[in-house]
């Protein structure tokens, strides 16, 4: 009879503790977050040492299974699920649009924070646990042991257009290399500004965790302007 009593107690509306749900809430927002923290903080940061994206993957994945399990709770249809979703799903900077490796592990952030969120009953753990860890050894063989070798870029405007020329790229390789400290693999040459003596060069190189940290401290050669 008093737990009745307690359950059926309300506040403006809103029913001020359900044991039920609350506790639901917790365990799958716990789990939730250990798989995410695996992701970002154990897959993805030791390679990339980005501590913006770190920050940004913990908190969209924290929004996206908060929102997605409130509103699961009040039978949205999924339409609207999938809408919500695709918002998140298109996020980008105005200045610095996230490279395809970030935008891939966003859409991997957002997916898991849903799929955890709105496992309904017909779902068993068994099936959502088989789901994350799945993910997470496909991301762990994809990193860690099929590609070995990332693929990074950077974009530089460069100032001394005589060594675009085709039959100088042995030179322009050489001086990149030196300024940078990176062994790069390809060049290419975007944008070409005679007035300012410039073009804009996209530069190839296989990265490791010492490359990634002194591609970091060689932020001053990036281009972030917008065409």
């Amino acid at each position: 009879m008093d737990t009745k009593v307690s359950e059926s107690i309300k506040f403006l509306g809103l029913q001020l503790f359900d044991s039920k749900g609350f506790y639901e809430l917790l365990i799958r927002f716990s789990f939730n977050l250990l798989i995410i923290f695996i992701i970002v903080r154990l897959l993805y940061y030791p390679i990339t040492k980005r501590k913006d994206y770190l920050f940004t993957y913990l908190l969209i994945s924290t929004i996206s299974f908060l929102l997605c399990f409130m509103l699961g709770n009040v039978k949205l249809q999924l339409g609207f699920t999938l809408g919500l979703f695709a918002v998140f799903g298109i996020i980008r900077y105005r200045t610095n649009p996230m490279p395809i490796k970030e935008m891939t592990y966003l859409f991997v952030v957002i997916g898991i924070s849903v799929v955890n969120a709105l496992a309904n009953q017909k779902v068993s753990y068994a099936e959502l646990v088989f789901t994350n860890v799945v993910v997470i050894l496909l991301i762990y063989t994809l990193e860690k042991v099929y590609l070995l070798r990332h693929e990074s870029c950077k974009i530089i405007n460069y100032e001394n257009i005589d060594l675009i020329k085709p039959e100088k790229y042995d030179e322009l390789k050489a001086d990149l290399e030196k300024r940078t400290g990176l062994k790069i693999n390809r060049i290419e040459i975007g944008k070409i500004d005679f007035l300012r003596d410039s073009a804009r060069i996209s530069i190839y190189y296989y990265s490791d965790k010492n490359r990634i940290n002194l591609a970091d401290e060689n932020e001053n050669y990036i281009d972030n302007d917008e065409d």
